[in-house]
Parts: C-alpha cells; sequence; structure tokens
C-alpha cells in the first residue's frame, strides 16, 4: 500500500491516464507528481477490485475508496530490508558534516534487521552512478508541446497618455518539427494562461498527447487550495482535450530545451524584428506576431532542406489529436462548506445545494454562465452564474420539507433570540428576513448581528439596532457601521414628520418682484 493515501481526484486521474491514455507508469508518476511505484499499486488495486471502467456514473468517491482500500485487519508483521529513498539520501550527503556511514548508522536503528554496511553503501552506489546522464531528446511525432513564457518582453504603449505596458510572450514549440505559436498576453494569470492554450490549440488545428510546461503557478502549483499539484482548472482543460500534463522538472533545463530554444528564436525573430515598431493595443501585436510566425515556420532550416511548417504537416500533424467540437469554456474551482441555510458563498453570491448536505464541504466550478456544484466527485447542482454582491439563488427542490426540523433553524427561533436582546433586535432581524425571497437566506445576515453583542454588548446592540430601523439599514453591514462609528449613542435623526420647514423668505431669494 502506499505511504501516503492519495486524494480521489488524484486517483481518478491515474486511472483516466492509464486506461484512456495508455501510458506507461512513470511517465503518469511524471504527470501527477508521484512515485512510478505508486501508480503501479493503485492501477493493479483497480484490477483486483474488479470494477469497469470507465467507472459507473452511480459510484461516488466514497464507494470507490471502499472497493479499492476494502477495510481488512492486517493478519501479520513483516520484515522491512527496504532502503530509504535514495534521493533522500544524496540530498542528506550535501549537508555538511553528513557522510553515509551516519546514514546507515540512522537507518540500522530505524530497521534493526536491515541491510548490512556493505551492502547498503554497494546499493547506494549503484544507484548514485545512474545520476546526471546526458540524454539526447527524440521527440515522437505528434507527441510534446513545449510552452513557456519568454523571459524579455515586448511593450504596448496607451494613446491617450503615452503610457508604456509590458506584457507577457507566451511560446509553444511541438517536439519533433519545433512548429512554433506565439502571442501576447496582458500577465501570466491562469485565465490568460488558459485562454493562450486554447487558441494555440486552434491554431495547430489539433492537440498533442503531452504537454510540458514550466513550473510557474498557473500551471503548476505547490499550495493550490484544491489540489496540490496541477492546477484543477489546467486538470479540466487537460482532460477536455485529452493530452497529459508533465512538468518540467524544477532547475531542469534539458527537460524544456526545445522550448528554451523556440523562446531565444521568438524573442530574436518578434522582439528583434518588431523593435522598430509602435504598437497601442494587444490586438494589432498579436496580429503583427501572427505575420512573423509564418515567415518564421516557412523559412526552411539552415542544414535541412524543409521548414518547421512542412515537418509540421507531414510529421506532427497526422499523429496529433482532433480538436474537440466543443471549445473549452474556461472554469475555476473553488472550496466552500454549506451553511445552515443549505446555501454556500461563491464569488460574493450564494447558492443553494439539498439541505442534507448542511455543514458539509463541497467543490464549486465557476464559468462565465454557470456555478456547478460538486460533492464526492458528483454534480449535486447547477445554477446561473449571478453578478454583484450579496444576491441569492435558491432551487426549490434543495428546501426541506416544512423548512426542515434539522437543528431547528427556524426563522421563529431566530426572533426568539433577538427578542432576548431587545425588541428592537428582534424588530430589525424580522425586517431582514421579511426583505429575502425565502427566510432562510436572512439567517446568515441574523446570525452576525446576534454575534455582534458578544463584542459591543447587548445594550449598544439593542440602541445601534433602533437606529438602523429607524434609517431603514435592513442589514448586518448598517448595524456593523453604527457600532463601529459609535453613532448609536447619538440621539436619533427625526423623522420627516418632525423636521421643521424651513422659510421660504432669504435674502438670496429675488422673489416674484424681482422679474416685474
Amino acid at each position: 500500500m502506499p505511504a501516503k493515501r492519495l486524494s480521489m481526484r488524484k486517483i481518478k486521474e491515474v486511472l483516466r491516464l492509464w486506461f484512456d491514455q495508455g501510458l506507461p507508469c512513470r511517465a503518469i508518476a511524471r504527470s501527477c507528481s508521484i512515485n512510478h511505484r505508486t501508480v503501479t499499486q493503485y492501477v493493479q488495486r483497480f484490477k483486483d477490485s474488479g470494477l469497469p471502467w470507465p467507472l459507473p456514473e452511480d459510484l461516488d468517491d466514497t464507494g470507490l475508496d471502499l472497493k479499492l482500500f476494502p477495510r481488512k485487519a492486517r493478519t501479520h508483521t513483516e520484515r522491512s530490508c527496504q532502503m530509504p529513498d535514495m534521493r533522500f539520501l544524496h540530498q542528506e550527503l550535501r549537508r555538511p558534516g553528513v557522510t553515509l556511514d551516519r546514514l546507515w548508522e540512522e537507518y540500522r536503528e530505524r530497521a534493526p534487521q536491515g541491510y548490512s554496511r556493505s551492502r547498503f553503501y554497494y546499493r547506494y552506489r549503484q544507484w548514485a552512478k545512474r545520476l546526471h546522464p546526458t540524454l539526447r531528446q527524440e521527440h515522437k511525432a505528434g507527441e510534446k508541446l513545449f510552452v513557456d513564457y519568454a523571459g524579455k518582453k515586448p511593450q504596448i504603449v496607451n494613446p491617450q497618455t503615452g503610457e508604456i505596458t509590458e506584457v507577457e510572450l507566451f511560446v509553444g514549440c511541438l517536439g519533433a518539427s519545433s512548429y512554433t505559436y506565439a502571442e501576447v498576453t496582458l500577465t501570466q494569470s491562469l485565465p490568460e494562461w488558459i485562454g493562450a492554450h486554447i487558441r494555440m490549440f486552434e491554431f495547430f488545428g489539433a492537440v498533442p498527447s503531452i504537454l510540458v510546461p514550466d513550473n510557474l503557478k498557473s500551471a503548476i502549483t505547490r499550495a493550490c487550495r484544491y489540489e496540490p499539484d496541477i492546477n484543477p482548472t489546467y486538470q479540466d482543460v487537460a482532460e477536455h482535450y485529452g493530452f497529459v500534463v508533465i512538468p518540467a522538472r524544477s532547475g531542469k533545463a534539458r527537460d524544456k530545451a526545445k522550448v528554451e530554444s523556440a523562446v531565444q528564436i521568438a524573442e530574436r525573430w518578434i522582439l528583434g524584428g518588431l523593435r522598430d515598431q509602435t504598437f497601442f493595443s494587444l490586438a494589432e501585436l498579436n496580429k503583427a506576431i501572427l505575420t512573423v510566425l509564418e515567415r518564421l515556420n516557412t523559412r526552411k532550416f539552415q542544414k535541412v532542406d524543409v521548414s518547421r511548417k512542412d515537418l509540421f504537416e507531414h510529421i506532427d500533424r497526422p499523429a496529433m489529436k482532433p480538436l474537440p467540437l466543443i471549445r473549452y469554456e474556461y472554469g475555476e474551482w473553488r472550496k466552500a462548506k454549506v451553511n445552515i441555510d443549505y446555501h454556500i458563498e461563491v464569488a460574493s453570491n450564494y447558492y443553494s445545494v439539498p439541505f442534507s448536505l448542511i455543514h458539509k464541504h463541497v467543490e464549486a466550478r465557476l464559468t462565465a454562465a454557470t456555478v456547478e456544484i460538486w460533492y464526492q466527485g458528483k454534480r449535486i447542482a447547477s445554477h446561473l452564474r449571478l453578478y454583484g454582491k450579496g444576491r441569492h439563488q435558491t432551487i426549490e427542490s434543495h428546501r426541506p420539507p416544512s423548512h426542515q426540523t434539522y437543528l431547528e433553524w427556524t426563522p421563529e427561533r431566530i426572533l426568539a433570540w433577538g427578542a432576548k436582546t431587545g425588541p428592537w433586535t428582534a424588530s430589525l432581524m424580522e425586517q431582514v428576513m421579511a426583505r429575502k425571497r425565502h427566510p432562510e437566506q436572512g439567517f446568515r445576515s441574523c446570525l452576525g448581528i446576534l454575534r455582534l453583542g458578544q463584542k459591543y454588548g447587548p445594550q449598544r446592540l439593542e440602541h445601534a439596532c433602533r437606529r438602523a430601523v429607524a434609517i431603514q439599514g435592513h442589514s448586518y453591514t448598517s448595524v456593523q457601521s453604527i457600532l463601529k462609528r459609535g453613532l448609536d449613542t447619538q440621539p436619533l435623526p427625526p423623522s420627516p414628520s418632525q423636521q421643521e420647514i424651513l422659510p421660504l423668505f432669504h435674502s438670496n431669494i429675488r422673489g416674484k418682484d424681482y422679474y416685474q
């Protein structure tokens, strides 16, 4: 069994690459940033489980976990003679004062029945001999596409202010033919990174089997909210277009030598060829880049009488996959917790889920038009995306019968809590819920108002609610602002009937007689 259990998302990705893509274990391991032995073990577990591929639609993550990892008690223990991880030993030996003898002694303390000193030395030295081999990379037709951003940046000029803005030069290069694509984007953010990929595939008219990016955060991140390695949105793109992401190893320039060369050539041709021209927009600069790319890709190599485009048409393109019928729709993943009102907060708005998921953690995928909500690998809700702040969207079937007795969260109970503070607090909370389409949508604001009493005290909260009712500030933020500014201690503003009517006679008012 692997030392560390992988997430269900990554296990499914391993199985997809094995069954759908037919990749070997080591390629899958590099794509998923795991050990190749782990890949072998998970594939074998899946085969032993008897499950079909593709997985049944009604099988959720919990069911798959039980099939792959049946709950069985171990009946025996076995003596471990395994070597420590060789890469760990290699890294430790670089530290001051660390010797192979010290590492062997620490190993024997953990595994008294392990390898002898001489055998330990021999196995490590045999492994060390294979370090840093010089590998000439031979790229298969249509297999790899290398992508990266150039270090040197083009510029665009604001026609109104003359302000100069540096933009990013995105470059993609096919391994076998060196056929090159380039465009400029405003930043290296995730939406622009994904958009550049989509336009690049459409430029090629086909998709490779493997994509090799650098380790920029838009593609490969170690601190992603939903996944520690490949960004979930980038993984969605890979699944949509049917390619595998195998990032270049950090600090290993040989892994991406092809794109490093392409970036250098693109900088010379694009930045050098367009250096005397001024561009006022991204569209204008990208149009000029396409003209330069046409000359670059149709220009023949120095040592062979063939161009990049010729090689692409005869070698790469026939071996590449066709574009899918539907263009990828950009979407970002967010993690959320279902609140007591059976809604989740995503991008400052609220969307309902089945009430049975109260207090559960779910994932939401946001596109320009929709918000899809997933739980344990299954989509449980889909909403039209709302824009602005504080808006609600509720599907009637998600509401509990009779507003559910789950934990007895009812409008009456909320108002009873408010009445303990005072009548004005209860009155304000009643008005907050009355302004919502469903009373449950006001629970969150009411609970926030009550929590302000813990910080400012019930007496100040009651006075603040009285003022909020008077000025029709029916929201948590209004009460919070009143308390922060100390307005709860000030006299209430007069009502319109109490306001004094200003005199119509004033030294600055000329009157009708002036015009006669």
